[in-house]
């Protein structure tokens, strides 16, 4: 059987999905891969994912810049040009698992995005959910884009406390099917222990 590859995708920045790819990562047993890193090299999130995890192989980021800022921006600012044609999934024959960076059009140069770069890998996805004040907004709006896209949604996985209201509107509303939609509840700290508990308990099975 062929194994699978995910883009873990957020509808915004600093919503979890750093974690949620270790707990991916944890419970597949996938390989893991962060296309570009902005900012944050003296931590990056495939250093946290080596941390948190028992990943079987980290693959090199493609593009690792200094600033802490939207791809486009810490490519000039480093004098890099980022191009689609520069991104290609690598090879391997586990199950892998691709971080993508913010939400789905933060832009990586002057034409393409972050979704851009999803349609050019043509792999399912999974979209990371958080409950605050305008994240139903910001769900369905991401859900809305990556359909009309193309883009498959293999999970939308709500990331750290439940809100019940609002999983609940977004699931009426999303026109998925009930079986996509899973939860990672918030850890009391993150650590390979609370990523591996975690893993246990998440039903997306890949």
């Amino acid at each position: 059987m062929k194994e699978k590859k995910y883009f873990v995708t957020g509808i915004g920045t600093e919503i979890g999905k750093t974690v949620c790819s270790s707990v991916l990562v944890q419970a597949l047993g996938a390989d893991y891969w962060k296309p570009v890193q902005s900012g944050d090299l003296h931590f990056t999130d495939s250093d946290k994912i080596k941390a948190w995890t028992d990943c079987p192989c980290i693959h090199p980021e493609g593009f690792r810049l200094n600033t802490p800022a939207s791809p486009h921006y810490s490519a000039e600012v480093d004098g890099v040009n980022i191009s689609l044609d520069d991104f290609a999934l690598p090879a391997t024959e586990n199950t892998l698992i691709v971080e993508g960076a913010g939400g789905l059009l933060v832009p990586l140069n002057d034409e393409d995005t972050i979704l851009d770069l999803m349609k050019s890998l043509a792999i399912p996805c999974i979209l990371i959910s958080s409950n605050y004040l305008g994240s139903i907004n910001h769900t369905l709006l991401s859900i809305e884009m990556l359909k009309s896209q193309g883009i498959e949604i293999a999970a939308v996985i709500f990331s750290g406390k439940e809100n019940p209201v609002t999983e609940s509107i977004i699931k009426k509303m999303a026109g998925l099917e009930d079986g996509i939609f899973h939860h990672i509840p918030p850890l009391e700290s993150i650590d390979k222990e609370n990523i591996r508990k975690a893993a246990q308990g998440l039903t997306f099975a890949g």
